[in-house]
């Protein structure tokens, strides 16, 4: 008898994908790796920073050998674009290459505090290979300096802006500015190439933080996943992508609760829609239970996400294999 039902997730993902240290400017670099999670890398005048820390230590340790070919300058700053564990367990890795403060906004501190733990199990069972080395992480990841809308930085000369713009991928989601370049690091606010993981999301509020992110008129970004934007039509066309992603999701969610399905009938009129636009995209299968599940609960009135515990997640995808 053979056996349809589906890997967990990303737990049958298993292929390694080719990283690329890409220059932007002088002072600017993106670490990405074909739709897996970006890191942005700022070196000014006297100290590096780092945005999002890659999952673990030992994957962080690959991100600080390709710095250390360009610079010898301490990693002062960590960043941290919001508070899911891919995103932030690597941080510890960084307190050897002299990592001063761990920054963070206000909401990113807040739903550590809420969820951080649940989150962190939730994700290494959802997607394994992101998390080699997973056994290197000494626990959370806190930051030691927390903002409510924007702090501004000078590393020597070079100033960079920490800014809060408003909620989307997660309550609390951070960008980094700088200004004299035009070059943004968007964290998950924006994607490209890939699906946009929603599970936490704030759906109504994001598309108006997309429009704050456009205001500054970027000329070079580095999304959450896929490839570094280097002109400002690419720019465009990734705050586009994912306004769409985000809207066309919350948009089925509305009309599942108004003809009152259930969940299951939600993932099949949501499908209708996104498969055509973003089936082949990166990840997307992935998201899309958790994106659904989020857009269903926020066009039922569920405006703070549920937490996602490893539990919940088992559940939720068991009941839509079925």
């Amino acid at each position: 008898m053979t056996n349809n039902t589906k890997a967990f997730a990303s737990q049958a993902d298993l292929e390694v994908k080719k990283i690329s240290f890409t220059k932007l400017s002088d002072n600017a670099y993106a670490y990405t790796a074909e739709g897996d999670p970006n890191s942005g890398v700022i070196i000014g005048d006297d100290a590096v920073m780092i945005i999002d820390t890659t999952a673990t230590p030992l994957m962080a340790d690959d991100l600080i050998k390709e710095i250390r070919k360009i610079t010898d300058k301490p990693i002062k700053y960590v960043v941290l674009s919001h508070y899911h564990a891919v995103r932030v367990l690597g941080a510890s890795a960084y307190a050897k290459e002299g990592a001063e403060q761990v920054i963070a906004s206000r909401g990113t501190y807040e739903m550590i505090v809420e969820r951080g733990e649940a989150d962190m199990k939730s994700e290494i069972e959802r997607f394994p290979r992101l998390f080699a080395g997973v056994e290197s992480v000494p626990g959370l990841t806190w930051p030691t300096l927390v903002f409510d809308k924007e702090i501004t930085l000078f590393l020597g000369k070079l100033e960079v802006n920490i800014m809060h713009l408003g909620a989307g991928h997660t309550k609390g989601d951070t960008v980094a500015w700088i200004p004299s370049q035009k070059i943004l690091f968007s964290g998950d606010l924006v994607e490209y190439d890939a699906a946009c993981y929603c599970g936490d999301a704030q759906l109504t509020e994001w598309p108006l933080t997309l429009e704050a992110l456009r205001a500054l008129k970027a000329e070079k970004l580095v999304p959450g996943r896929g490839p570094a934007l280097v002109t400002p039509q690419q720019v465009e066309e990734g705050l586009n992508y994912t306004r769409d992603f985000v809207t066309t999701l919350l948009q089925q969610g509305k009309e599942a609760v108004a003809q009152k399905f259930g969940l299951k009938e939600a993932m099949a009129h949501t499908r209708k829609a996104m498969d055509p636009k973003f089936g082949q995209v990166f990840i997307y299968e992935h998201c899309l239970p958790f994106d659904v599940s989020r857009a269903y609960d926020e066009a039922s009135g569920i405006k703070h996400p549920r937490i996602w515990t490893a539990e919940r997640d088992k559940e939720m995808w068991a009941a839509l294999q079925n």
